[in-house]
């Protein structure tokens, strides 16, 4: 199985391909070689910024002589003006990865700043719920996707299929009953010699009942009500951790949260975020100021 830094690497070799080709025509007929420079990353819109290690990457995979200052962290929060980073190095360079960079940093800081909008509202209404991301996330960039989720004050659920068993509705009708799903899954974890969570959804009294009685890690609530969540928790009575799914949103969040479940899942975190706004301009273009 591939690490997580092999994975980055792969995206980051498949992304260049795509976009450079043959050549970055328009920068190697105006720019010659040895010309110098110095671009900053320049915050243009409030929010957690998030991806500063990876952007280090994609700057020394493509140039290993790229130099990199970083004036503000992952998961600082950032204002218009703010100034992340300076990197010196050939200008042929700085033109050629400067698209790849800011579509990650935008893409990440945006699912920072969404998370940390999603959990700090939880904590802000007293409760103690945390935010789950899903595996609804853009191909090939799920492991830097799910770090921006971590940057933001959220937590991952799975990363993929290989991690957790997650039994959901089709896999239980397939099983026929969550009796015998869950049964199977303990036994396959136990002739393959797995140690991983399982996880059962449940979608209506007698599957809750069936979940409990088996025995598993995790119980997810599919469109339950936050009245029936309320007592569904209290039913559980915290042999195991409980967990919301299914249509909730910003605004719908707070009664489910206040109904006791551990955690609340979101696919919005990934799949429906607006990415930050940045640029990355050459020094001293539009004045810029270092902010530490």
């Amino acid at each position: 199985m591939l690490t997580v830094e092999e994975l980055n690497d792969r995206l980051i070799d498949l992304s260049f391909a795509e976009d450079i080709g043959d050549g970055d025509h328009t920068t190697l007929c105006c720019i010659p070689e040895s010309e110098m420079g110095e671009s900053k990353l320049l915050i243009k819109e409030e929010g957690i910024f998030a991806g500063l290690e990876i952007a280090k990457k994609v700057f020394h995979r493509f140039d290993p002589e790229m130099e990199v200052e970083a004036y503000i962290e992952d998961g600082a929060h950032v204002k218009p003006g703010d100034i992340v980073m300076s990197v010196k190095g050939k200008v042929q360079s700085l033109l050629q990865t400067e698209r790849l960079m800011l579509n990650i940093l935008q893409r990440m800081s945006g699912i920072a700043t969404m998370t940390h909008k999603y959990q700090q509202a939880l904590i802000d209404a007293g409760t103690k719920t945390r935010v789950l991301d899903t595996r609804k996330t853009t191909p090939g960039m799920r492991m830097l996707e799910k770090e921006a989720v971590k940057i933001g004050g959220g937590m991952n659920h799975r990363i993929g299929l290989f991690d957790m068993i997650l039994l959901k509705d089709n896999h239980i009708d397939f099983c026929g009953g969550v009796h015998n799903a869950i049964s199977r899954a303990k036994q396959y974890c136990k002739e393959k010699g797995k140690n991983l969570k399982i996880e059962c959804e449940v979608r209506n009294w007698k599957e809750l009942d069936e979940a409990l009685a088996e025995g598993c890690d995790r119980i997810m609530f599919d469109n339950f009500t936050p009245e029936d969540t309320k007592k569904a928790v209290e039913i559980v009575a915290d042999r195991c951790e409980t967990e919301s799914s299914g249509g909730i949103t910003f605004d719908t969040m707070i009664p489910y949260a206040k109904a006791g479940v551990d955690f609340i899942s979101f696919g919005a975190l990934t799949h429906s975020v607006k990415g930050l706004d940045m640029s990355f301009k050459a020094a001293g273009s539009d004045k810029l100021v270092i902010k530490a």
